[in-house]
């Protein structure tokens, strides 16, 4: 680098032309070597070196030089930097507020920005159309829709309500701040809409979770490119609706110029682990080895996470090893993998590698080992990874992880330890812990827990039929039919209906899902007609059998 400044700082042979004069060697010739120069910057010991050269010809009072300074600054990650370059300069201009705005708000300074914004007008200048967007996407990243608001209004009393980036920046900030509705006001009112305008409505009615008004206004869009689909993926994803989020990723693909990106890929791969869609998962990981994204830590650790719960535990650890830069979410993804499956010695032992490799565990690491704990039914082991939470790692237990506690010593048949943790806890009991408990009931036949259990679900979640057919699992175990009988009606008088059960399969890269009762799939009458050969090979075969009995 240092040979690419003196290149382009100094004459390469005594027969170079002759310097321009110094009005001009200020203002051209220094412009272009510098711009040349910031351009090829790439580290913090590259930005000082440039800032010396400035420094040095004075060349630090001119505007124009300082904000490409502190634009190359804060685009490497260097904010601080450049606010201290900010700063230092005793008299900014319109342009150098709105450069240094602009690299605050895409931080977490943003209330920097805020407050640079807020400076302007005392210092006798007016804000243009750059202001404006620049500090809405600061009061958008923190969330200040009060703020936002006022701004808004100085906009309009400035006369920019017209104004394509400032309205731009104003959608972005209401859908970011979660009021669609002033969004989609403002969205109707403008007139000539790009599709930048467009992915910022797609994109709020998707982080407020109605991905229905997302997917419409996606379908009305003149023009979409990478971001209209990444918002519409993500948004289905959000909201559990993987089999949608799978079929917009496909339509993706279809689209010739359109490639997915990180974004895209990890909302893909997230419902790919939803839907145990294995197929398309590994279509992801060649695409992300063709592609050179091997090294994004965050797509590794959903392939992970999509492998262990598409039930290629092993598959997910071959990913696992091949990462270099592991961080606690890559150990914790996979040891939550094979807690999941039911690995629980495997989980612990990883959980001790990741010890001593020095990776500091965190909450969320704690579910999947207690989980282990429960797994392989070690109560003491449990206890005591329950203890060193708080004493080695300095982490208070969650609601989270006093359910993994129930849950081991449920398991375990120490029910009544486990009712006292329950009442002993310093949080509210929620549905899983009480759920918990009556899982345990039923396994143990224990009527008693199981009423308590059950008057607790009905308070917190009075429609899920799942937790009165257990209890009516208890009684009829105990040969009570007449409390059977009794729950029924409980649960008929209360509207509770029993969820039918379903179950999905993958096949040539399509989803398809079936449910109890549900006759609707298109192919019903050739799955049934399979069915009935099969049913008549099985009887066929236990005849034949009986047969061979008979003459044994």
């Amino acid at each position: 680098m240092a040979g690419r400044i003196r290149s382009a700082l100094l004459p390469s042979s005594p027969h170079s032309p002759t310097p321009p004069s110094r009005e001009s060697s200020r203002h051209s010739t220094p412009l272009h070597f510098l711009t040349l120069l910031l351009n090829h910057c790439s580290t913090f010991n590259h930005i000082t070196q440039a800032h010396c050269f400035m420094l040095s010809r004075g060349l630090d009072q001119d505007n124009l030089l300082l904000s490409n300074l502190i634009h190359a600054s804060s685009s490497l990650g260097f904010s601080d930097y450049a606010f201290i370059i900010f700063q230092l300069k005793q008299k900014p201009n319109l342009y150098l507020y709105n450069t240094m705005i602009r690299s605050l708000s895409r931080s977490d300074s943003a209330g920097a920005a805020i407050a640079l914004f807020n400076r302007i007008q005392p210092m006798g200048f007016r804000p243009d159309t750059y202001s404006f967007p620049f500090v809405l996407k600061a009061a958008a990243h923190l969330s200040l829709l009060g703020f936002g608001r006022g701004v808004h209004g100085l906009a309009f009393r400035l006369g920019f309500e017209s104004d394509l980036h400032v309205s731009t920046g104003l959608v972005h900030m209401y859908s970011a701040c979660t009021s669609v509705h002033d969004s989609r006001r403002l969205f109707d009112e403008i007139p000539h809409r790009d599709v930048i305008l467009w992915n910022a409505m797609v994109a709020g009615y998707a982080k407020i979770g109605d991905a229905d008004a997302a997917r419409e206004m996606f379908d009305r869009m003149p023009e979409r490119n990478l971001i209209s689909w990444t918002a519409v993926i993500a948004g289905y994803a959000q909201v559990n609706r993987a089999d949608e989020a799978i079929a917009v990723f496909r339509m993706m693909q279809r689209e010739d110029c359109v490639q997915p990106d990180e974004v895209a890929l990890l909302s893909a791969l997230s419902a790919c682990a939803q839907l145990g869609a294995l197929d398309l998962g590994e279509w992801i990981h060649h695409f992300i080895n063709d592609h050179g994204l091997n090294k994004t830590t965050p797509l590794m650790n959903a392939l992970i996470d999509m492998y262990a719960k598409s039930g290629c535990v092993w598959k997910a650890l071959e990913v696992f090893k091949s990462m270099k830069n592991r961080t606690v979410v890559t150990w914790t993804t996979m040891i939550s993998g094979f807690a999941l499956h039911g690995l629980g010695r495997e989980a612990l032992k990883l959980f001790d590698r990741m010890e001593r490799d020095g990776t500091e565990p965190n909450d969320v690491t704690f579910v999947p080992v207690l989980s282990a704990c429960s797994h392989i039914g070690d109560v003491e082991l449990g206890r005591s990874y329950f203890l060193r939470m708080k004493s080695e790692h300095q982490i208070d237990p969650q609601i989270e992880h006093y359910g993994c506690m129930v849950d081991i010593l449920g398991r375990a048949g120490r029910l009544r330890e486990a009712r006292d943790l329950v009442r002993g806890m310093p949080f509210e009991p929620n549905a899983a812990i009480w759920g918990s408990l009556l899982a345990s009931a039923r396994i143990r036949g224990d009527v008693e827990l199981g009423e308590e259990a059950l008057r607790h679900l009905v308070e917190v979640e009075p429609q899920n039929s799942g937790n009165y057919s257990m209890l009516s699992n208890i009684y009829a175990s105990h040969g009570k039919w007449r409390d059977v009988g009794k729950l029924r009606k409980v649960m008929r008088d209360s509207g509770v209906v029993k969820v039918p059960g379903g179950s999905s399969i993958e096949l040539d890269g399509e989803i398809h899902e079936f449910t109890c009762r549900d006759g609707g799939h298109p192919s019903i009458e050739k799955i049934y007609g399979v069915l009935g050969e099969l049913n008549g090979q099985l009887k066929l075969c236990g005849d034949l059998m009986e047969v061979g009995c008979f003459i044994l």
